[in-house]
C-alpha cells in the first residue's frame, strides 16, 4: 500500500461516526443520544427545574423587598400565584441583532403603574441554554426603558442615556442601537400617549438592572433617582450540559406549548407537590385529569370588561362576562366566536332592564390562532356599517352634538384579549374621532383612508386600556 493513499490530495479520511464504525453501530448510538436527550428534556424535569428556579426567583424578591412582573408568557410559570404582581410583554425579537425596536402593539404602561406604586419592580423571564439573559430582558427593557425616560424626562439629559449588559451586548451593538432611539422616540410621539398622566405614575427615570443566578446581587442604594427595573433571568447555566445524569434544564418554561400538554402556570402552582411527586409515566394521566377538572376561578372574572379609554362608548371583554352581566345595559354586541350565546343573554336583559332588545352581530371566528385571525379578517367589513346603525337608532333620543353618555358597545370574543380587540380596532379607526367620540364621517373617512400612525394611535388606546390585548 502507498503512502500516496494516505498522503496525496485524493486521500480519503473518515468524515462521519459511520465510517469510523460499523453503521449498525453508528445508527444505536445516534438512537441512544436522542433517547438520551428526549429523556432528559421530559416534562417531568422541566416541571423540577422550574420549581428550582422559582427558589432563585422568590430569593430575589424577598431581598429587594420589591413586586414581581412576569414576562409573559415565560416568566408566569416561575411566579407563585400569590406574588405576580402583573404580567409584562417585552419580546425577544424586538431585541434580536438588526432588528431592535420598540413595539407600538406591546407598550407595557401598566409596568410603570406598578413602578410608581412600589418605587421599582422586578421583571422575570428565561432563556434556553446558549445565552446568559433573553434579549428581551438585555435590549428590549434597555430601549423601553430609555424611550420611556426621553418621553416623560425629556429635560433631565443626565439620566436618558442607554443602559445595557457590558457583558452581553458589545459596543458595536449598543452603539447601533443607541443610533435608532431618535426615531424610536418619534414613533412613541406620534401615538399620542396622554404624557401628563404617565409623569402622575412615575416621579423618576427608570433604569433597568440586570440579575442573573451566576452574579452577585447589586447594591440598589446607589439608585436613589431611580426607579430600578431589575431584569431578572430565572435559569442559571448547567454546570455540566453534556452529563447525562444532570436532569437540570435551562429556560425550561420556554416555548411552553411545544411542551406542557395543555397545562397551564396556575395548574402548575395549585397542584405543584402533586406534579413534582408523579412519574413520567403517570404525568399525561394526571395532567389530563387536572385539565378535566373544574377550575375554581371562573376566566370571566379574571379578564373583565374593559373600556377602551378615551372613548365612552367602546368595551372589550371576554364572552362569559355576558353571564355575569346580563344587566350591564349595552346597547350593542359584537361576539367573535364559534357560536353566540346572545339568545340567552338578550333575553336575560330584557328582564332585568325595559330597555329594547340589544342590537347584535356575530362574526363567526374559530378559537384565537391564524384560523381566528384569519376568519376574522374577513368579516371585518361588516363592522363599521353596524356601529354606524347603533349610532342611528341612538341619535333621535341623544345628539352626537350634545354632551351625555354615548351608547354602549361591547365587543367580545372567547378570551377577551385578541379576535374582540381586533373587531374594536376597526370601529376605532373609523368610527370613532380623535376624540374618542363616535363619529357620524364613517364614509369619509373610509374615502380618505387611514394611515399606519391613526392606525397605531388606536391600538394605543387599546393597549393603554387592556395590557394583555393583542389584536
Amino acid at each position: 500500500m502507498s503512502d500516496e493513499k494516505y498522503n496525496g490530495k485524493n486521500a480519503s479520511l473518515p468524515t462521519s461516526t459511520s465510517s469510523l464504525i460499523f453503521p449498525t453501530a453508528s445508527l444505536n448510538l445516534s438512537k441512544s443520544l436522542s433517547s438520551i436527550s428526549r429523556s432528559s428534556h421530559s416534562v417531568i424535569n422541566r416541571l423540577a427545574s422550574i420549581d428550582c428556579d422559582s427558589v432563585f426567583v422568590r430569593k430575589i424578591a424577598h431581598h429587594y423587598k420589591l413586586p414581581l412582573i412576569a414576562n409573559e408568557r415565560c416568566g408566569t410559570w416561575y411566579i407563585p400565584p400569590e406574588l405576580k404582581a402583573g404580567s409584562a410583554y417585552f419580546k425577544s425579537t424586538d431585541g434580536h441583532q438588526g432588528q431592535w425596536g420598540l413595539s407600538s402593539r406591546r407598550l407595557n404602561l401598566q409596568v410603570l403603574d406598578i413602578v410608581g406604586k412600589n418605587g421599582g419592580c422586578i421583571l422575570v423571564d428565561s432563556t434556553r441554554r446558549g445565552k446568559s439573559m433573553p434579549d428581551a430582558l438585555s435590549k428590549t427593557v434597555p430601549i423601553w426603558c430609555t424611550v420611556m425616560n426621553r418621553l416623560l424626562f425629556e429635560h433631565n439629559s443626565e439620566d436618558l442615556g442607554l443602559y445595557t449588559p457590558d457583558d452581553v451586548v458589545n459596543p458595536s451593538e449598543h452603539a447601533q442601537i443607541e443610533a435608532r432611539l431618535d426615531r424610536f422616540l418619534d414613533e412613541a410621539k406620534r401615538l399620542q400617549l396622554d404624557l401628563s398622566a404617565l409623569r402622575r405614575k412615575i416621579s423618576k427615570p427608570l433604569r433597568p438592572i440586570w440579575i442573573t443566578p451566576d452574579t452577585f446581587l447589586p447594591d440598589l442604594s446607589s439608585q436613589a433617582f431611580h426607579h430600578p427595573i431589575i431584569c431578572l433571568t430565572a435559569s442559571r447555566s448547567p454546570s455540566n450540559p453534556h452529563d447525562p445524569s444532570d436532569t437540570y434544564i435551562q429556560g425550561a418554561a420556554d416555548d411552553s406549548e411545544f411542551w406542557f400538554r395543555g397545562l397551564a402556570p396556575s395548574h402548575f402552582w395549585e397542584h405543584r407537590k402533586t406534579l413534582l411527586l408523579a412519574t413520567e409515566d403517570e404525568l399525561p394521566h394526571l395532567i389530563q385529569s387536572l385539565l378535566n377538572a373544574p377550575r375554581t376561578s371562573p376566566t370571566c372574572l379574571l379578564s373583565p370588561v374593559i373600556l377602551i379609554k378615551p372613548t365612552e362608548s367602546i368595551y372589550i371583554a371576554p364572552i362569559d362576562s355576558l353571564s355575569i352581566r346580563p344587566d350591564a345595559n349595552w346597547d350593542a354586541i359584537v361576539i367573535c366566536a364559534p357560536t353566540s350565546p346572545l339568545g340567552e343573554c338578550e333575553e336575560n336583559a330584557k328582564t332585568h332592564t325595559k330597555k329594547p332588545r340589544t342590537k347584535t352581530l356575530h362574526l363567526p371566528c374559530p378559537k384565537g390562532g391564524k384560523l381566528g385571525s384569519r376568519a376574522l379578517r374577513s368579516h371585518l367589513h361588516r363592522v363599521p356599517p353596524f356601529v354606524e346603525s347603533v349610532l342611528q337608532d341612538w341619535s333621535p333620543q341623544h345628539s352626537p352634538q350634545k354632551k351625555g353618555p354615548q351608547p354602549k358597545i361591547l365587543f367580545a370574543c372567547l378570551t377577551g384579549t385578541d379576535l374582540a380587540a381586533g373587531a374594536a380596532l376597526v370601529a376605532l379607526c373609523l368610527c370613532i374621532d380623535e376624540d374618542g367620540k363616535l363619529s357620524n364621517n364613517m364614509a369619509g373617512k373610509e374615502q380618505t383612508g387611514i394611515n399606519k400612525t391613526s392606525v397605531r394611535q388606536r391600538l394605543a388606546w387599546i393597549t393603554q386600556s387592556k395590557s394583555d390585548a393583542n389584536p
